[in-house]
């Protein structure tokens, strides 16, 4: 965990590699859960017989489900002391080179890539790398903005 204590030090560690987080399950009833909450129920993903004889030889993690796991992997990786909040802005770009299978593990590499001032607070560009264990390629590469409000 980095603790930055103020907007000068988190922009002090522009373009270095911030942390890495602790290994997250993805078990099925991970899987279960966010497609009741989304609503996206396709047998990838929720049904193990099925996806058993398809083309991963077992359920596969939903890619927003990867990608949602980049709130807890941040926050694991890093904080701001001197921020009031912190505010998710959006994505400026997201990919998912490879599935997450499901009784794999993930992890998330995040890069402070820019900080910007805004109107009360400062801007981060966070470049995340998520990968499952074991797997060449990334699960999921995302560039992240947050807000860091006084």
């Amino acid at each position: 965990m980095t603790d930055f204590p103020d907007f000068t030090a988190l922009r002090a560690a522009v373009g270095t590699e911030i942390g890495v987080s602790n290994w997250i399950e993805i078990d099925q009833s991970r899987i279960d859960r966010f497609a009741e909450s989304t609503g996206d129920a396709q047998w990838i993903h929720v049904d193990p017989v099925r996806a058993a004889i398809g083309p991963y030889g077992r359920t596969i993690a939903h890619g927003f489900l990867t990608l949602a796991l980049l709130a807890p992997i941040a926050q694991q990786v890093m904080t701001v002391r001197s921020a009031r909040m912190a505010i998710n802005y959006g994505l400026d770009k997201v990919r998912f080179p490879t599935p997450v299978s499901v009784g794999s593990r993930v992890r998330g590499t995040l890069i402070l890539a820019d900080v910007t001032d805004i109107l009360g607070g400062v801007q981060a560009m966070r470049d995340i790398t998520i990968t499952a264990e074991g797997s060449t390629k990334p699960a999921c590469v995302a560039r992240h903005l947050v807000r860091y409000l006084n």
